[in-house]
């Protein structure tokens, strides 16, 4: 630490003189902050953003080539918001990735602080994720959840190749600090028992014969809903959405973070200033306070993963 008594600063004939022997001490003057540390109203330096499946899927497939699942634990591409600088997470605590396992490959089992979840976009019978020693099938439109520091591995016993999307709230872990990570002993966990029904998994058709069977609400901020879970984790809250066919929902914005990924159907979404049209698939993030909303051309299911539930527990949701 710089030597500085008391009394020397006490005795500062100015401000300039203070500033200058406050800064190698880390102390800086509140009143003169170069930037504010509270302002009025939120905002993000995450942008408005959309993926395709399409390029995800070829460069993937260009993948499948390039690299095994022994030179990468898993073989994925994340999708970083694009602003300056950023490599990693899509909206503030949360990151979404598309991922893919070759036929008769393994994804070796381990575990994490980050709660992580998948949506799966295009399998075949023979496709299932391990979850603490249950095997979990993994049918397009599933969503399979691997809460916090729960083992997990991927394997492909079909003769396909299998596509999904994860989410993970790792940049929310990164930011608090309590990350751990630890692999399997040996690699990979085998299972010692096949799920029928499990808390680890919400199927496709269950969940829309759900949003059927709900009142149709299709101009509604998220149009007709249904949540899985209450919530599914402790720090993401997943919805099912059904957008019925040129119909809008209502723009609205809020302090949560939203990413949204294409079931099924074809439409568009106006998010802050940018409009993006998607199809199965496809993938936009809605940062915080961000104004949006969506118009199918046909009729949709879209799936919300949001950072919701933390904020309402925490007092910041609005």
């Amino acid at each position: 630490m710089t030597q500085i008594t008391p009394e020397a600063l006490a005795n500062v004939p100015s401000l300039d003189d203070l500033y200058e022997k406050l800064a190698p001490l880390s102390i800086g003057a509140g009143w003169n902050k170069p930037t504010p540390s509270l302002w009025p109203e939120p905002k993000s330096i995450f942008q408005p953003a959309h993926w395709s499946y399409g390029q995800a899927k070829g460069a993937l497939d260009a993948a499948g080539r390039l690299i095994d699942t022994a030179q990468a634990e898993r073989r994925n591409l994340i999708l970083a918001n694009p602003f300056e600088g950023n490599t990693y997470a899509t909206t503030r605590t949360i990151v979404a990735a598309y991922q893919m396992i070759m036929p008769d490959e393994k994804a070796r089992s381990h575990r994490h602080t980050p709660n992580a979840l998948r949506l799966i976009i295009d399998t075949k019978p023979g496709v299932y994720s391990i979850v603490n020693g249950t095997q979990i099938e993994m049918l397009p439109g599933d969503v399979v959840l691997t809460p916090n520091w729960c083992w997990h591995g991927h394997r492909n016993d079909s003769g396909a190749r299998a596509y999904w999307l994860d989410f993970l709230d790792a940049p929310l872990v990164q930011l608090l600090d309590p990350m751990f990570f630890e692999p399997y002993p040996g690699e990979f966990e085998e299972a010692t028992n096949v799920a029928g029904n499990s808390p680890m998994c919400f199927r496709a058709a269950d969940t829309v014969m759900r949003l059927k069977d709900s009142e149709q609400t299709p101009e509604a901020h998220y149009a007709t809903q249904v949540e899985l879970g209450d919530p599914a984790l402790d720090t993401m809250g997943l919805h099912m959405i059904s957008l019925a066919a040129n119909r809008q929902t209502t723009p609205f914005r809020t302090t949560a973070n939203n990413i949204y990924s294409v079931v099924s159907g074809t439409g568009s979404s106006t998010i802050g200033d940018k409009t993006f049209a998607w199809g199965p698939g496809d993938v936009l993030a809605a940062p915080a306070w961000a104004t949006h909303s969506h118009k199918a051309t046909t009729d949709a299911i879209v799936f919300r993963v949001t950072d919701e539930p933390m904020l309402q527990r925490l007092g910041f949701f609005r």
